[in-house]
């Protein structure tokens, strides 16, 4: 069973890292922006849509003010990018916001950050899956009938690929993301040549639909309202940004510069395809709308609404369905891909979090391929819990969306100025301060931004679907709280013998106690180890739960060469684990400095389903006994034969071997 185990986990994992191989795991640019900016990236093939789309609810005649949006939305990418580029420079240990955060504005203001981030992450895979997964049903009747269950096995995979390190992940993912950017530009690019320099007429199926505004006429202060949820809409492309400052110790030396050229390149390519995209839609005449049906007159009865992309491509591509195919199919991998973006960010703010003591210390902890598995695992189960819960639908989930990350654009660029005007206070170098004076300038432009946009967030989307978002960071936040609260007392408690606060009390004697259920070699080994120990007093007991067993052993014992005396203890009630507490909690009671050491036989057994048939009652003994003071469990083994065949076996490695570079 073991050896199956383990090959199954090479199988899915691959070999162990040695800790000294971690420099080979970290990335390259060319590597590092599939793996932290798909997100960001693969957001343009929705981004754009979701603006369209809500414009369309007061008619065509809105569509007008989409580039506006676009350019607005594109501004706002800038400045984020520009301002992520200081911060990478200046915290470039993996904490990103949570440490600027943290360090400039207090543990609250970090933790609120930190809460934000998690939850943003798991809706970046919820979101992403979900939207590959109706891309993909589209087309494939199959994933459309079972969208949450094939959404949830994407998931897994994910999974999967990331617990096999950072790097092997990353180039797993590369070929699809620059697939979809060389693929996007290209079919921009000849979209564009085939409108402005050939002159033709490229028309999208839905440009000769006639579309109707789905409320009626939209005047007013309504208007404003539609066109900022239609910004806010937008907003969702800038997520992702904040991933390459929280995962800088992935980059190769010099990690600083490396991450900010990576954050440029991002923010190039977003940009460029958001307006690309943006400008060939107008240009021809896609209409995209919430109810089809209802809302577009001289569509066919049968007419499934595609998506933005999917009708760029056709139109573009025309009688060439191959490129038509390789669009579609590009897009919907780099939606699944896009969620790579949260499994490298996620487990490294865990890790700090957990470092800091804010969650439990075993996401700290790196797995066998130097990834951090048990961030990477929870991840994907959050993300299922939430994919589950709302059926895989990208309508209802991006209503969560985007909240959590402009909460952490806000107070990073918050503590960023603050982290500039601190250092202008101490520096006298002229060089030094103008480099500071105009980094603060751009976190400055860039509070007033993000700030903007989490007001017209805030107000256009909490009722649609951002208060479950918010009441999640509130669970998360007070539960990060609890945690650190019991780590400080759990610390203080433990450091109360080096501070003298505490003194220990020296035992005045040893009273071994072993329990016997039978006489038998396992009886025997633990009497003579009992002994060895050399105790004050020892005694053997045993609690009498069926009269003819007990006087069977009781002669048993007489006849025997034991100068131990055993000591019968009545139950009732057929008990055991009560009639021994009872008993040591006397001697305790009798005699408050005397220690009681309580030798339990146990049996060692070869498979899993032989624990099921021994040991519960030392299992429950040995659970009850730990909470009495002064009083010590020993187990004292006895192989049974079906554990000898566990020693012909491969030695499998104690925990922490990998880290400490036992294992190769």
């Amino acid at each position: 069973m073991s050896k199956l185990s383990t090959a199954a986990r090479r199988l899915v994992l691959g070999r162990p890292f040695r800790s000294d191989k971690l420099g080979s795991t970290l990335l390259p640019k060319r590597i590092a922006l599939p793996v932290f900016a798909s997100d960001a990236i693969s957001s343009v093939a929705y981004a754009p849509e979701e603006i369209f789309l809500v414009l369309s609810i007061a008619g065509l005649s809105a569509y007008v003010m989409t580039p506006w949006i676009g350019l607005a939305v594109a501004f706002v990418m800038i400045v984020v990018v520009a301002s992520y580029r200081q911060n990478v420079t200046a915290y470039p240990s993996g904490g990103g916001d949570y440490e600027i955060a943290t360090t400039n504005l207090g543990p609250t203001a970090g933790l609120t950050v930190a809460s934000a981030l998690l939850v943003d992450y798991v809706l970046t895979v919820a979101v992403s899956v979900s939207a590959a997964m109706s891309n993909i049903g589209s087309a494939a009747p199959f994933v459309a009938e079972h969208k949450v269950l094939v959404a949830v096995a994407a998931i897994l995979l994910l999974m999967a690929i990331n617990l096999r390190g950072v790097r092997e992940s990353g180039i797993a993912f590369a070929i699809p993301t620059y697939a979809f950017i060389v693929g996007i530009f290209g079919m921009l690019g000849l979209g564009l040549f085939r409108i402005f320099v050939l002159g033709d007429e490229v028309r999208a199926e839905s440009a000769d639909f006639t579309m109707h505004a789905d409320h009626g006429d939209v005047l007013g202060l309504a208007l404003v309202f539609l066109v900022a949820r239609a910004f806010s809409s937008g907003c969702a492309a800038l997520t992702g940004v904040e991933a390459i400052s929280n995962g800088v110790p992935a980059f190769r030396k010099p990690k600083s510069r490396n991450a900010a050229t990576t954050l440029l390149m991002l923010g190039g390519i977003s940009v460029a395809l958001l307006m690309g995209i943006i400008v060939l839609a107008e240009k021809t005449g896609v209409q995209i709308v919430e109810h089809p049906a209802t809302q577009l007159t001289g569509a066919p009865e049968d007419y499934r609404q595609k998506t933005l992309v999917a009708q760029l491509a056709q139109a573009v591509f025309g009688e060439f369905h191959l490129g038509f195919v390789a669009i579609t199919v590009a897009t919907a991998l780099i939606l699944i891909l896009a969620a790579n973006t949260a499994f490298n960010g996620f487990p490294v703010l865990g890790s700090v979090l957990a470092q800091d003591s804010y969650l439990p210390r075993q996401l700290h902890t790196r797995g066998d391929r130097l990834a951090f598995s048990n961030g990477i695992l929870f991840l994907a189960m959050a993300a299922i819990v939430f994919v589950v819960m709302f059926d895989a639908e990208v309508t209802t989930l991006i209503q969560l969306y985007i909240v959590g990350v402009f909460v952490s654009f806000t107070l990073s660029q918050t503590g960023m100025i603050r982290h500039w005007s601190r250092l202008l206070r101490t520096e006298s170098d002229p060089a030094a301060r103008r480099a500071m004076i105009r980094s603060r300038l751009v976190n400055t432009v860039g509070l007033v931004c993000t700030a903007s946009v989490l007001v017209v967030v805030l107000v256009t989307k909490f009722l649609a679907g951002a208060w479950i978002a918010i009441l999640a960071m509130a669970v998360l936040f007070s539960l990060m709280k609890l945690i650190h609260r019991h780590y400080a007392a759990v610390a203080q408690e433990l450091a109360e013998v080096e501070d003298g606060l505490h003194e220990v009390v020296l035992p005045s004697r040893n009273h071994a106690v072993v329990l016997v259920s039978k006489l038998h070699m396992p009886t025997l080994r633990a009497l003579a180890y009992a002994r060895a120990t050399r105790p004050d007093i020892l005694e053997a007991i045993s609690v009498s739960v069926d009269d003819g067993e007990t006087r069977a052993l009781v002669h048993q014992w007489e006849d025997s060469d034991i100068s131990v005396p055993l000591k019968v203890i009545a139950s009732p009630y057929r008990e055991i684990t009560r009639p021994v507490l009872g008993y040591v909690k006397r001697i305790t009671k009798e005699s408050p400095r005397t220690v009681v050491t309580v030798f339990i036989p146990e049996y060692v057994v070869g498979h899993w389903w032989e624990h099921i048939l021994h040991n519960q009652s030392a299992l429950r003994l040995k659970t009850r006994l730990l909470f009495e003071p002064n009083v010590m469990v020993t187990s004292v083994p006895w192989q049974l034969h079906s554990s000898q065949r566990r020693k012909t076996l491969e030695p499998q490695p104690a925990p922490g071997d990998t880290r400490r570079g036992f294992v190769d």
